[in-house]
């Protein structure tokens, strides 16, 4: 997701995102840990969309 994306999504939708890139990414690293995946990047994708929206939900909640 792309941060002009985040920052017009509503707060719930925002949580229900997060929720669902959180079992992507899990699901990725343990698909890794098995054999590796074909394009490993993937996970640093998931790990920074992660982040971008935990910032968003910590910004508005300090508003």
């Amino acid at each position: 997701m792309k941060q002009s994306e985040i920052t017009e999504t509503s707060t719930a939708e925002l949580y229900e995102k997060l929720a669902e890139i959180k079992k992507a990414h899990t699901d990725l690293k343990i698909a890794h840990a098995i054999s590796p995946l074909e394009n490993p990047i993937q996970l640093r994708g998931h790990r920074r969309a992660i982040a971008r929206i935990a910032t968003e939900l910590t910004k508005r909640e300090v508003q």
